[in-house]
């Protein structure tokens, strides 16, 4: 078994480059079933996740490969089945991306409710009722969902319950081959949205109005496959922005785009941090001495939900008292044991923690009880004092780029162990 070795009291110095955007690389993959000639992928982080979702295309015949570090091809000529290994569909949550172009392209698919993160019910329900409006037959049973367009996908207006992301994405692929125009109305804003519609668009789709809450989508006939450059991972440059200024370090993060930044930049001024920012850089400097803040997390532009986990992290060691809500997930403070464990005073009712700080935190052992949680442990072991090990690395791997490598560059003192 693998463990994360943190040991605390070093203050990161430098400059780190952030990978491509897992959310926005993931639907990406999934689109490119779509196009009827290869895809072409730069800047794609190497994470399991992306294995994952690699393997599933694989599975329905698509030809995959990485010749390079963080370039990806994808060639999906010839497909030749509709219904991926449950086992691959059973690793990760973002593997249901597939049903929307694999309705598109071929009319069907049959797909096992996905997996992931244990981080609350994230249902289906959205994506289902999108597809239904367009035409799509739904059957469940045995933890599959067989799904048939006896007519064709038809364009139609859609009003989402709730600015789901991953709905959005789904019912916005499929619908870039319906017949007719789609309108998805309370639509997700998220820039992952309209990195998607970029791609799209650049397949020969006419995708209009992502990144606002009604987007319009006429159908065409045929996709062909493109070249595209994945956008920068803006919660793992999140992450090492609150890494800075809790450690009371000075961190250039390149490759971020700032205005994705908005909501943490903020909160980050307000704790006390020093915030640059350039055209495709951010530079965070930690003043020494945190102020608590309040947070709620929205849909976007609202404070990211994924953001969460690390930003409590850092309330743990800042002075006086901080709150966190969690509106968009309803269990996602499985971290907050852990910080406890480690000396932080944290209490939760319902969807609210209240954080008394600052806690001295002492290094132990600890789990990341889902992504973002474990970074979350990373950021509390860098101010801990002696030796924090970190379980259950797998989590991590879904989604931090050579984060060990990344963070022992600015000076961190972590490496990964066999124990």
């Amino acid at each position: 078994m693998e463990k994360l070795i943190v040991k605390g009291g070093n203050r990161l110095v430098g400059t780190v480059k952030t990978s491509g955007a897992k959310n926005a690389v993931l639907p990406i993959i999934a689109a490119s079933i779509m196009g009827v000639t290869p895809s072409h992928f730069d800047e794609v982080p190497m994470l399991e996740d992306v294995r994952t979702i690699s393997e599933v295309l694989k599975s329905l015949g698509i030809k995959v490969e990485s010749k390079e570090k963080n370039v990806l091809d994808i060639d999906s000529t010839t497909i030749n089945s509709y219904e991926p290994p449950c086992e691959l569909m059973r690793n990760m949550r973002a593997s249901f991306f597939i049903m929307g172009p694999l309705l598109a392209r071929m009319g069907k698919a049959r797909i096992h409710m996905p997996g992931g993160c244990a981080i609350g019910a994230r249902p289906v329900d959205i994506h289902l009722k999108g597809f239904e409006a367009l035409g799509v037959v739904l059957k469940q049973e045995d933890g599959f969902i067989e799904a048939t367009t006896p007519n064709g996908l038809k364009g139609a207006t859609i009003y989402f319950d709730f600015p789901s992301v991953g709905a959005t994405e789904n019912v916005m692929m499929a619908a870039a081959l319906a017949e007719g125009v789609t309108i998805l109305e309370n639509a997700a804003e998220e820039p992952e949205i309209v990195a998607l519609a970029n791609y799209l668009n650049k397949m020969g789709a006419k995708v209009r109005g992502a990144g606002t809450d009604v987007i319009r989508i006429e159908g065409v006939k045929e996709l062909r496959g493109a070249d595209y450059t994945i956008i920068p991972d803006r919660i793992e440059a999140g992450t090492y922005m609150i890494a800075a200024a809790m450690t009371g370090g000075d961190v250039i993060i390149d490759n971020v785009l700032p205005e994705h930044q908005k909501p943490l930049i903020a909160k980050l001024r307000e704790a006390g941090a020093i915030v640059e920012e350039d055209i495709d850089k951010v530079r965070v400097i930690g003043t020494g001495s945190l102020k608590g803040v309040s947070v709620k997390t929205l849909p976007y532009p609202g404070f990211p939900t994924d953001m969460q986990a690390q930003i409590m992290a850092m309330m743990v060691v800042s002075e006086g008292n901080s709150r966190v809500t969690e509106t968009v997930f309803e269990n996602r403070f499985m971290h907050v044991a852990e910080l406890n464990r480690m000396g932080a005073k944290i209490t939760t009712a319902d969807r609210s923690a209240n954080i008394e700080g600052p806690a001295k935190l002492v290094g132990c052992d600890v789990r990341a009880t889902d992504l973002r949680a474990g970074a979350a442990m990373i950021l509390a072991g860098l101010v801990a004092e002696g030796e924090t090990r970190i379980g259950d690395l797998f989590h991590i791997d879904r989604g931090y780029e050579d984060i060990v490598e990344k963070l022992r560059n600015l000076g961190a003192d972590i490496e990964r162990v066999d124990v």
